[in-house]
């Protein structure tokens, strides 16, 4: 018996499909697709959520000092003149900062290795670059969807069967997280 479906694809296709339906599934919380594709994609997602979950709180924090440069009114930098020359001014912050622990990283690098980068537009700004925001799927995952499921052994996403498509008949299914 085969380790997975085919899914009618070549290996790369299949890849790019899986990949970018379990960054649907985990940033809108579920997705319509046919059985099948709901079945592959359902272990996936189990299994980084159970990574999340395992690794939500080993880090610790750590405090810091930073250099950040001064900003006036308007928002831009300050410059002085030193020396003939402008020269940003730069003020010490201390600031508090999570540094993952070694088992951690290794799961936020194997997230990021899976998950597709998703890029978060405005309603107002549609059809625009201008305040757009790349949303951290895997900073997603350790603060909002493992904190959910903490007290679950497995079981995070749920099949519901719609119906046959019309065009050719495929079972589709609506998958989500539960």
């Amino acid at each position: 018996m085969a380790k997975y479906r085919k899914l009618g694809r070549t290996s790369a296709q299949r890849k790019a499909l899986l990949r970018n339906q379990v960054t649907n599934l985990l940033y809108h919380g579920k997705i319509r697709t046919t059985e099948t594709k709901a079945k592959e994609v359902r272990k996936i997602a189990e299994s980084m959520i159970a990574l999340a979950v395992r690794e939500k709180d080993n880090f610790e924090t750590v405090t810091v000092t930073a250099k950040v440069a001064r900003k006036d009114a308007n928002g831009k930098r300050v410059k002085e003149v030193k020396d003939g020359k402008k020269v940003t001014v730069y003020d010490e912050v201390q600031k508090e900062i999570k540094k993952d622990n070694p088992s951690r990283l290794h799961a936020r690098r194997k997230m990021l290795a899976y998950l597709y980068p998703v890029t978060e537009v405005p309603t107002e700004a549609k059809g625009k670059k201008k305040n757009t925001k790349e949303v951290d799927m895997v900073d997603k995952l350790f603060t909002e969807i493992a904190p959910k499921y903490e007290n679950r052994n497995g079981g995070y996403t749920r099949i519901i069967k719609i119906g046959e498509r019309k065009g050719d008949a495929a079972m589709e299914v609506i998958l989500e997280l539960v």
